[in-house]
């Protein structure tokens, strides 16, 4: 864990030396065994052409959202796909002894698991506020 942890650093220094002062934070976690770097610094965005000013946002329970231009964002049901897989990896962990070897291996696949499923998540929503960014100056939202 030292070593990945020093080549961690090794990057980011790179990384440092690459954007120099723009660079404004840095964050390395550990999520579900795997190693992440974030980085956040200024830059200057590019303005988009709208192709239309408003659009009003009805956000669903059967679909993820749908716009008053009648584009319609599907859910993911990221869940819904990974509930059988994660049902047969709890129910095989059940029986490990708590904290040994196996049961954490057993928990370290569990939460890969949950973290595939956050992660398709995150991305259909990353995708949708995208879309609406670039494409629309002024937003609304149904409030029912």
């Amino acid at each position: 864990m030292v070593g990945i942890t020093s080549y961690l650093l090794l990057v980011l220094s790179e990384l440092m030396n690459q954007l120099k002062q723009q660079l404004k934070g840095r964050t390395i976690s550990r999520q579900a065994g795997d190693w992440y770097l974030s980085c956040s610094y200024e830059f200057t965005p590019n303005l988009t052409e709208k192709t239309t000013e408003v659009v009003g946002v009805d956000l669903g329970v059967k679909t993820l959202a749908t716009l008053s231009d009648g584009k319609v964002f599907e859910s993911v049901k990221s869940y819904r796909k990974s509930e059988a897989k994660l049902s047969r990896l709890q129910y095989i962990n059940r029986n490990k002894i708590i904290g040994s070897a196996n049961w954490r291996e057993a928990q370290l696949k569990i939460a890969k698991l949950h973290t595939k499923v956050a992660n398709i998540r995150k991305d259909a929503l990353h995708k949708l506020t995208t879309y609406l960014a670039k494409n629309h100056s002024i937003v609304a939202q149904a409030k029912i």
